[in-house]
């Protein structure tokens, strides 16, 4: 029988266990959102003392800018190739493991690593690997006639933050894809395979449409993830360059904040991040999810 927590008479207590969490959220991400909002229409001086309210001026100079709109195609390729990477190898890798007899644990710990290394510790790692003067798999890549230099190449330094973001999220998706695949009644796949039904079929008419609904949400996950939580990655790899080629949205705000000391435009970037993920968020449950079939419905 499972016991359930009942505080009537005490909603003291209810805030009293929510009140860490709400203050943490108020101070590192509510408050500073709310700031970011209203200074996106204030012109302010490099070192805050003062500031002026024009508006939508920042938008319309953000929205000008060459190398903004550079940055916006650039983060969405950079979102496409990292969200269908990670997705990618991490349903291949739970398929993998459910069908392993031994050792499963085993191959769950090591899959379940890079979860627990800070996305910059990530980042430095791909680098020294891929570095083109010392890191070991780029002076593999020499002996074997590719000319890998993602320090001066765009197209290289694109293709390694992509593939460290890739792998930094492979995790995730794993765990998730894991327990969907674990979860399929092994009675259909047998009456299926009794049918005359061979793996491959068997996983794409019956596995993968009951795992529809999780692979909606981790695709939700993914790409807010590629969106907002890989400014490490990028900051740690790269910075940005060479000569902008990974030079990212949530990264130019970044820049934009801290470095160019444009407080106004930086927090007008920040707006206008926020309403394409939410856009972004809006069409996939608009269009996607209508066509997903959950149990019970």
């Amino acid at each position: 029988m499972i016991k359930r927590a009942h505080f009537e008479g005490y909603p003291w207590l209810v805030a009293l266990f929510l009140l860490p969490q709400l203050l943490v959220l108020s101070v590192f991400a509510i408050l500073p959102a709310i700031e970011a909002f209203f200074q996106a229409f204030m012109l302010t001086d490099p070192f805050g003392q003062s500031s002026i309210f024009v508006g939508l001026q920042n938008f319309k100079d953000v929205l000008s800018r060459p190398e903004y709109m550079n940055s916006v195609w650039r983060t969405i390729i950079f979102s496409a190739g990292s969200t269908s990477l990670s997705m990618i190898a991490g349903l291949a890798f739970a398929v993998f493991v459910n069908h392993v007899i031994r050792g499963k644990r085993g191959y769950k710990m090591l899959l379940l690593w890079p979860y627990a290394i800070s996305p910059v510790v990530a980042g430095v790692l791909w680098l020294f690997l891929f570095h083109p003067t010392y890191g070991a798999i780029a002076l593999m890549m020499r002996q074997f006639g590719f000319n890998w230099d993602p320090l001066l190449n765009g197209n290289d330094a694109m293709f390694l933050v992509i593939v460290a973001a890739s792998w930094k999220q492979v995790t995730y998706n794993f765990v998730f894809f894991l327990a969907s695949l674990q979860a399929v009644p092994k009675s259909l796949i047998e009456a299926a395979a009794i049918d005359g039904a061979g793996p491959i079929k068997r996983l794409f008419t019956i596995i993968f449409p009951l795992m529809a609904p999780i692979t909606f949400f981790l695709l939700v996950i993914n790409v807010i993830h590629s969106f907002f939580d890989t400014f490490p990655i990028i900051d740690s790899l790269t910075q940005g360059g060479p000569a902008g080629a990974t030079d990212i949205m949530v990264y130019r705000v970044y820049h934009d904040g801290f470095v160019a000391q444009d407080l106004g435009g930086s927090s007008a970037q920040s707006v206008i991040l926020m309403l394409l993920v939410v856009g972004l968020t809006f069409v996939q449950f608009r269009y996607i999810e209508k066509k997903i079939k959950y149990s019970g419905k």
